[in-house]
C-alpha cells in the first residue's frame, strides 16, 4: 500500500476560456479543487465584487 500524503491543494488558481464561458479552478484547503463555470458577465460581476471587498 502506498504511503498517504497530505494534500494541500492541487496547484494555483486557474481560469481557462472554454467555449463562450470561463472555467475557474480554485484549490481547496485539505485537497481537491472547486470548479466553477462562469459567463463573461458573471466573471465581470465577480471581479467587481472582489475589488470592492478588498478596497
Amino acid at each position: 500500500m502506498a504511503a498517504m500524503k497530505p494534500r494541500t491543494g492541487d496547484g494555483p488558481l486557474e481560469v481557462t476560456k472554454e467555449g463562450r464561458g470561463l472555467v475557474m479552478r480554485v484549490p481547496l484547503e485539505g485537497g481537491g479543487r472547486l470548479v466553477v463555470e462562469l459567463t463573461m458577465e458573471e466573471a465581470k460581476d465577480l471581479g467587481a465584487a472582489l475589488q470592492q471587498a478588498t478596497s
